[in-house]
């Protein structure tokens, strides 16, 4: 097995410890293997391989890891703001602070009522917020 061989068999091992420790630090050492293995095609002597190898690396750390681990962390959007913040819904089962229910895009969704007031089934209510599955609403029969 040549160098070459052995460093790509080395980053696919690493992108495979990725696989299950998906904490984006085995993916640096990929990457530093597969650059390694390309310099290796011109480059025959260990020495200077490793401190490429070590140097690939390290860039990684500092630069690419922030980077992915930052789209990686990024709040996961429920589109619930997107598609019901804001809209008018109608009111199916009497909504108060503790329970209720509206609909809305022919959708069933549990309710509570913003500022703790009962709305009577058949109102007209606007979308305030969601808390998980839950959305909170204010009546728009004054």
């Amino acid at each position: 097995m040549t160098l070459w061989e052995f460093l790509v068999v080395c980053g696919i091992g690493f992108i495979i410890l990725e696989l299950f420790v998906p904490s984006m630090f085995f993916l640096n050492f990929a990457l530093a293997a597969f650059i390694t293995a390309a310099v290796s095609v011109f480059v025959s002597e260990t020495m200077p391989l490793v401190l490429i190898f070590f140097v690939f690396s390290l860039l990684s750390f500092i630069f690419l890891r922030p980077l992915l681990l930052k789209k990686k962390n990024k709040e996961i959007e429920t589109g619930v703001n997107d598609k019901y913040i804001g809209k008018k819904a109608r009111v199916t089962e009497e909504v108060s602070s503790e329970k209720g229910a509206i609909s809305i895009y022919d959708e069933r969704w549990n309710a509570r009522s913003e500022d703790g007031s009962v709305i009577p089934a058949g109102s007209e209510v606007e979308i305030v917020k969601n808390d998980s599955l839950i959305l909170y609403v204010k009546s728009l029969n004054n």
